[in-house]
């Protein structure tokens, strides 16, 4: 049976739960993942509290093969991520020389203060993730990859850590668009998936303009399997239009 690589996303800020920020990192890091052929299977969002980051870190660090997180590691004292990831793997914070070295290149003595100094701290025996944005790394311990929440930064941090993370064959995905009514294809759709039990498949109701109707994704590795299941529905959806 083919390995099944599987991730998952910690996004930590008052922020996010707010509402305030809209998050956008986890739609980016699902499509990038998959296309490596690492299947996204949970994201969570959680707030600074300390006692719930570490919580969280050390349950899911331990039911997948990859863990990531954004946000939490700027200058400021509500940037309590990288403590908290020290926390949890039992490893003081410590501040990283060639962390520290980037970051005085960048700023300078005058204009390197303490709480920019914050951002060159990471918890002992981490791996630096290069962020060509800002100088101030993310970094890796163990299977646990923490990076920026700024997604244009985030963005530059997974784009250097990418080339080390291994995966199985990447999800491919259909998409069936009909004006038939889920309440009339429920049924089908119910019997076609257990048929079908290696494949993904979504009903997502639309309207609009163009009137109501519905739009079915299938995802799957296997493409023969997908194909199959395509036709199945297919001939489901032509039969109520």
């Amino acid at each position: 049976m083919e390995r099944i690589y599987t991730a998952c996303l910690i996004i930590i800020g008052n922020e996010i739960l707010s509402g305030r920020t809209q998050d956008s990192n986890l739609a980016f890091l699902g499509e990038k993942l998959n296309e490596i052929g690492i299947r996204m299977d949970e994201a969570r969002v959680v707030p600074d509290i300390p006692e719930r980051v570490m919580h969280t870190v050390n349950e899911v660090r331990s039911a997948f093969d990859y863990v990531f997180t954004t946000g939490g590691i700027g200058p400021t004292h509500d940037d309590i991520t990288s403590q908290c990831v020290a926390d949890s793997f039992d490893v003081p914070l410590i501040l990283h020389p060639d962390a520290h070295k980037a970051m005085l290149s960048f700023y300078g003595q005058e204009q390197l203060t303490e709480a920019r100094l914050r951002m060159a701290h990471v918890p002992e025996g981490a791996k630096l993730i290069e962020n060509d944005i800002s100088i101030a790394p993310g970094y890796q311990i163990e299977n646990v990859f923490v990076m920026a929440g700024v997604p244009k930064i985030m963005q530059s941090m997974f784009s250097k850590l990418a080339p080390g993370l291994t995966g199985g064959k990447p999800m491919v995905s259909r998409t069936l668009t009909s004006h038939a009514k889920e309440g009339e294809i429920a049924k089908d759709l119910g019997d076609i998936q257990r048929k079908f039990p290696d494949v993904d498949v979504g009903s997502y109701p639309f309207m609009g303009r163009g009137g109501t109707g519905v739009r079915i994704v299938m995802r799957s590795t296997d493409e023969n399997l997908l194909m199959q299941c395509e036709e199945a529905i297919d001939a489901v959806l032509n039969s109520y239009t």
